[in-house]
């Protein structure tokens, strides 16, 4: 499931979608806020343009709101599991999704990139 060759390799791994060789972000840890996002041009390994298009992590932005729904529902569920009132699951879905958002924004433009970009096992191997 996490192998490489599969899509959440690419998106667990922050590497690239078509070799899953050269890294993704610049930074390793989500919460270097200054360059979160900073992204490389190309892949180090196999030369894929990230930026495919002018603005193309735009949709990325969808991908986001898909994560940000499926947390606070997650989160709401163990909170009726474990019996707290619904103040108290309100509060704790506030501050895990603010505790959260640098990664959601990070995950959120791998696996945009993910649902475009297939692994190619032939750039892998250069």
């Amino acid at each position: 499931m996490f192998k490489k060759g599969s899509k959440l390799y690419s998106i667990f791994n922050n590497k690239c979608p078509k070799c899953q060789e050269g890294d993704f972000f610049v930074n390793k840890s989500p919460f270097q806020f200054k360059n979160n996002l900073k992204i490389y041009d190309n892949c180090a390994h196999c030369n894929l343009k990230y930026m495919i298009e002018p603005s193309f992590f735009y949709g990325a932005m969808y991908v986001s709101y898909g994560l940000t729904i499926a947390f606070s529902i997650a989160i709401f569920i163990i909170g009726y599991w474990l019996n707290l009132s619904l103040i108290t699951s309100f509060i704790a879905i506030v501050v895990i999704l603010i505790l959260m958002t640098p990664i959601t924004m990070r995950l959120s433009r791998l696996i945009y990139i993910n649902m475009f970009i297939s692994y190619k096992k032939e750039e892998s191997s250069k």
